[in-house]
C-alpha cells in the first residue's frame, strides 16, 4: 500500500468506496475488501449505509486501528448542533468511537463558518482525528482553510481522465491539503477508451486497473475504487507492482474535455473553477 501525507494525515491511497452500494452488498464487500489488503474505507451518512460499514468492519477481523475510516456530513446537518449530534449518530452506526476522516460533503451554498466551527469541535472532543471537505471549489476550500483552527487535510472531488481538476489540485497541494478522487471511471466510460485500452493491453493490466494507477501515481492524490464484485475489488487492488511511463500519464492527462463534468447537481455543487 502506498501511503498519502496531508496536514498531520497518513492516508491510504487507495480506498473502497461505498457510494450506491446497497446495505446487503456493503455488508458482504467491506469484510472483503479488508481481507484483500483495503485500508481506506469511505462512506457518508447520505449514503445509508454506515451501519453495515460499521458490521462489515466488525466482521472482517481487522483491528480498527488499522484502518482509515472517512464519513460525510450531509448537507442539513451543517448547523452546529445538528452537526454534531450527527456524528454522534454516525459514530453508533458505525460501531466506533471515532473517524479518522469528517468531510463536509458538498458546499450547497451554505456559510461555511458554522459547520467548520462545528468540525473543529468534534475534533477537539476526540470524536474526529482529521478534517475535510468534499466538492468544494478553491474559493471555498480557502475560506474552510481560513476559518479553522484544525488542518483540513482532503477535498474529495470528481476526477477521471475526462475531466481537468489541475486548477484544484494546485491549490490543494499548495496548501497541503491532498486530493481525494472519486468516480475514477467515469460512470463507466473509461472502459470504451481505445487510449486506456492500449495502455492496459501493453501493461497486461486491466483498464480499471490503468486509471487507478494514473490517479494514485499523481503527487497527493488518493483514489476511491468501488465495486460490488470480489473478483473485481480484487483486481482494483493489485496497483501496487507497476508504474506508468510519462508518456503514458500524458497520454491519459490529454483525455481531458471542457465537457468531462458529470456530477453536478443543481443546489449542492458550486461555480465550478475553470481549467
Amino acid at each position: 500500500m502506498k501511503f498519502v501525507t496531508a496536514n498531520g494525515a497518513t492516508i491510504p491511497a487507495l480506498g473502497y468506496g461505498t457510494f450506491r452500494l446497497p446495505g446487503p452488498d456493503t455488508l458482504r464487500m467491506v469484510p472483503h475488501a479488508l481481507k484483500l489488503g483495503f485500508r481506506h474505507i469511505d462512506t457518508a451518512q447520505i449514503y445509508g449505509n454506515e451501519a453495515e460499514v460499521g458490521e462489515g468492519i466488525e466482521r472482517s477481523g481487522v483491528r480498527r486501528a488499522d484502518i482509515f475510516l472517512t464519513t460525510k456530513v450531509w448537507v442539513d446537518k451543517y448547523g452546529h448542533d445538528a452537526l454534531v449530534a450527527s456524528v454522534d449518530e454516525s459514530l453508533r452506526k458505525l460501531r466506533t468511537d471515532y473517524v479518522d476522516l469528517l468531510l463536509l460533503h458538498w458546499p450547497a451554498g451554505h456559510p461555511l463558518p458554522e459547520p467548520v466551527a462545528a468540525l473543529n469541535e468534534v475534533v477537539r472532543s476526540g470524536k474526529v482525528r482529521h478534517i475535510g471537505v468534499s466538492n468544494f471549489n478553491t474559493a471555498q476550500m480557502a475560506e474552510a482553510i481560513a476559518l479553522s483552527d484544525a488542518p483540513l487535510v482532503t477535498n474529495q472531488i470528481e476526477y477521471h481522465p475526462y475531466i481537468d481538476q489541475s486548477v484544484v489540485i494546485r491549490a490543494a497541494r499548495a496548501a497541503g491539503l491532498s486530493i481525494t478522487a472519486y468516480y475514477a471511471m467515469a460512470d463507466g466510460k473509461v472502459f470504451d477508451e481505445p487510449v486506456l485500452k492500449e495502455i492496459a493491453a501493453a501493461r497486461g493490466k486491466s483498464v480499471a486497473q490503468v486509471v487507478l494507477r494514473w490517479v494514485i501515481q499523481q503527487d497527493g492524490l488518493v483514489a476511491l475504487s468501488k465495486t460490488a464484485t470480489e473478483t473485481r475489488a480484487a483486481e482494483n487492488f493489485a496497483i501496487f507492482d507497476f508504474e506508468l511511463s510519462a508518456g503514458e500519464m500524458a497520454a491519459i492527462h490529454a483525455l481531458a474535455r471542457p465537457d468531462g463534468r458529470i456530477v453536478s447537481p443543481e443546489g449542492l455543487a458550486p461555480v465550478w473553477d475553470a481549467a
